[in-house]
């Protein structure tokens, strides 16, 4: 009796172990459909709240002899004298000819306004030399004004840089680690002007999609229906969302915090593939398909060898010259190419199997993918970026 109740408790835990395991399972796969759904913050943002950029220009100072060669550039000059004049020091045109400002370079200073901000609020900034500076390692960025595309100072930046890099150079030979005329001052502007947004005008607010898709939209519309009743929103297009909005300023805050959150199911995106052309890459997403097709690809290489050939006159000539010339060849060179059946392959892993049999390049496969598209075998858009 003893042997036969340790099987049953033994049994009873498997089939215990096996349930657990089965509603783990269930839960992961939960999990996992619940992931594929985004929120509508994730697919669309309001439209009008939006960063600005500016952009100024300014001298980093304080350079251990690595700044601006002068006399080669001529606007670190007058970047320094506009500002010693500001501080109420002129020169004189002999005076600005003789200066050596090897430890001052121009620089062009470059910062993103957040929707938003307000006076006081601290921003980071990039720094990029734009004259013939060594390195802005060390140095510290004066006082430098960044204007909107209005023309209209948003900000102030001023501050030390970080430059993740280093260098040394001697004997004519030199030695570089990343790149040393770019830096960075985190909170190194302030902002001093606020943009006006029209976040609180009207009774309706658009949301504008992050990538235009007539399905995309109808979804939106109706999560955001569904939630605070029918007719609150309308998919005007397939990128814009008009939503009716609570005009107490507190409520319309409220409601739009609530409505980012709201979960929308991906749509099937376009099928495309996206070529690189200049460094051979090639992506394709999740909906390309291929047709059947044929495809015979061979590899042609051109080789030029030169060769140098000297002519020396006769000894008993008068006036020969020695003459080097040059012999080349070329030498051209073109492989068979077999062709190849490619099936019908309706999923990614498919496609990729079929065009890896092919044994081509990157490169080639730009040219095949082409021709494959032409012939009517590629279900998917080509972009070339």
């Amino acid at each position: 009796m003893t042997h036969w109740n340790t099987l049953a408790k033994t049994a009873s835990l498997k089939l215990l172990g096996q349930a657990c395991l089965t509603l783990c399972m269930a839960a992961l796969l939960g999990t996992v459909s619940v992931a594929h759904a985004m929120r509508i913050k994730e697919v669309a943002s309001v439209e009008g709240v939006r960063s600005n950029q500016l952009t100024g220009f300014g001298l980093v100072v304080g350079l251990d002899g690595t700044g601006d060669q002068t006399t080669q550039m001529p606007y670190t000059t007058q970047g320094l004298s506009n500002y010693l004049q500001q501080l109420g020091i002129s020169l004189t045109a002999t005076t600005l000819a003789q200066l050596q400002m090897k430890n001052v370079a121009a620089v062009l200073v470059t910062a993103q306004l957040p929707p938003f901000a307000r006076p006081g609020q601290m921003l980071d900034v990039n720094v990029s030399s734009v004259g013939n500076a060594k390195s802005l390692k060390g140095g510290t960025l004066i006082a430098s004004p960044l204007k909107g595309a209005d023309g209209e100072i948003y900000a102030l930046a001023q501050g030390n840089l970080i430059v993740a890099g280093a260098g040394a150079a001697a004997g004519g030979s030199k030695v570089t680690v990343n790149h040393l005329s770019a830096g960075r001052i985190p909170d190194g502007a302030q902002v001093e002007r606020v943009v006006p947004t029209a976040l609180q005008e009207g009774s309706t607010i658009n949301l504008s999609l992050n990538a235009s898709d007539f399905q995309t939209a109808r979804k939106v519309a109706s999560a955001i229906n569904t939630q605070f009743g029918p007719g609150v929103a309308q998919a005007l297009d397939g990128r814009t969302i008009q939503v009716k909005a609570p005009m107490n300023a507190n409520d319309r805050i409220n409601f739009l915090a609530e409505m980012e959150e709201l979960p929308v199911q991906n749509s099937v995106a376009a099928a495309k593939v996206i070529i690189n052309a200049r460094t051979g890459s090639i992506v394709l997403n999740q909906a390309v398909s291929l047709g059947a097709c044929a495809i015979a690809h061979g590899n042609l290489s051109i080789s030029i060898s030169s060769t140098p050939v000297i002519s020396q006159p006769n000894a008993l000539s008068t006036g020969g010259q020695t003459v080097v010339a040059e012999k080349s060849t070329i030498e051209i060179k073109q492989d068979a190419g077999k062709l190849i059946q490619l099936p019908a392959a309706a999923q990614l892993a498919d496609v990729v199997k079929a065009l890896n049999s092919l044994g081509a390049t990157p490169q080639d496969l730009l040219a095949i993918l082409q021709a494959i598209k032409s012939a009517g075998a590629l279900n998917a858009e080509l972009e070339v970026i």
